[in-house]
């Protein structure tokens, strides 16, 4: 019948509702943060979705740490290193006999660590040979694991590189040398020199590889995924690159008396001097929502799109957004789609009723 075809239109129509209206509020809800204090604890926010901000409950001595992909890594006092989150190529199995370790590096799917006599040790994925550590690799003082590629800083301030090379990521500049800091971004790699300059190769789709003339007196660089933070001796950030979703030079106007940064994916964070922590970009996954009454901070790491500070102190019981909306918001949009469902569903079941429930009669042979 003619009459049939529109209204099961409005019966689909009701019934897409109705699933909106539970996933309006399903994956997106307020979680509770567990007090946490003192200078060894880690506190996490942003996505979850495979336990990597999932801080260990009995992780209490961490002295560093580091976010990648999908999975985190914390050094603690005593020279070992822990590790959550995804598992997926290994990235989070820490070798068994893994000891002195002085720093820690966590890439896309594999991880870094840094030993006591500089040598380095490396376990996850190996899919473009990120994971195999150059034989003679010695006299190391820094690590960074990028997205498919790792470096890492000599003592001589050369510059040593391994893994994915599709990009030139690993090319390390032949007349780079008087290193004192480096970070490995997704394709493109980031180098301060100890004249406060800075060096980048690799990918420059979105100009991360042109750093822009005002960058200098930098102590300090972090390579996002297309893009790159440096902060400033005058404790002032610079940004550059990528900026679709505000992650790059969209630094928050003010922002002053930083003294650490990390790039995550799309979003980025300040450590300020007070302990305080600045976060902006993406926010799709709650990554740049720093949890209230977040002091006391000394070390910060930013992920795909989840954060991590070390040292914080929080006040119990509050709540953190876990997705883009806060729960009040899910719960007004979870109620208006409600109505306008069941009102759908109504002019649905009355329409049904009128139009497919009566049966003309039968034509007469």
């Amino acid at each position: 019948m003619a009459g049939v075809r529109p209204v099961r239109r409005v019966g689909l129509v009701a019934f897409a509702m109705a699933v909106a209206s539970v996933f309006s509020i399903s994956p997106l809800g307020l979680q509770p943060v567990l007090a946490v204090s003192g200078p060894g604890t880690v506190i996490g926010w942003g996505a979850d979705n495979l336990n990597q901000r999932g801080v260990p409950p009995y992780l209490s001595d961490a002295i560093a740490i580091s976010a990648g992909a999908n999975h985190s890594l914390a050094l603690r006092t005593d020279g070992s290193v822990i590790a959550w989150g995804d598992d997926a190529y290994g990235q989070a199995d820490v070798p068994t006999n893994l000891s002195g370790v002085v720093a820690i590096s966590a890439g896309a799917n594999h991880s870094l660590a840094l030993k006591s006599d500089g040598r380095v040790v490396a376990w996850g994925d190996d899919s473009y040979g990120q994971t195999d550590v150059p034989v003679q690799l010695a006299g190391v003082r820094a690590i960074s694991a990028g997205w498919h590629h790792s470096l890492a800083l000599l003592s001589d301030g050369r510059v040593v590189a391994w893994g994915d090379d599709s990009y030139g990521q690993t090319d390390v500049p032949v007349q780079l040398a008087g290193v004192r800091a480096i970070s490995a971004g997704w394709h493109h790699s980031l180098a301060l020199k100890g004249d406060g300059t800075v060096a980048v190769w690799g990918d420059d789709t979105f100009g991360e590889a042109e750093v822009p003339a005002n960058v200098l007196g930098v102590m300090a660089v972090s390579a996002g995924l297309d893009f790159c933070l440096a902060l400033k001796s005058d404790g002032t950030v610079v940004g550059w690159g990528d900026n679709r979703l505000f992650q790059s030079s969209s630094v928050p106007p003010g922002l002053s008396g930083v003294v650490a940064i990390s790039a995550g994916a799309n979003h980025s964070l300040a450590l300020k001097s007070d302990g305080t922590v600045v976060s902006w970009g993406s926010n799709i996954k709650a990554q740049t929502f720093v949890p209230a009454g977040l002091a006391d901070v000394v070390a910060i790491s930013a992920g795909w799109d989840f954060s991590l500070a070390l040292g914080g102190t929080k006040t119990p019981n509050q709540a953190q957004p876990q997705g883009l909306f806060t729960r009040e918001l899910q719960w007004v949009i979870t109620g208006i789609l409600g109505l306008i469902g069941l009102e759908v569903l109504v002019s649905y079941l009355w329409w049904h009723r009128k139009v497919v429930g009566t049966v003309p009669p039968r034509r007469q042979p």
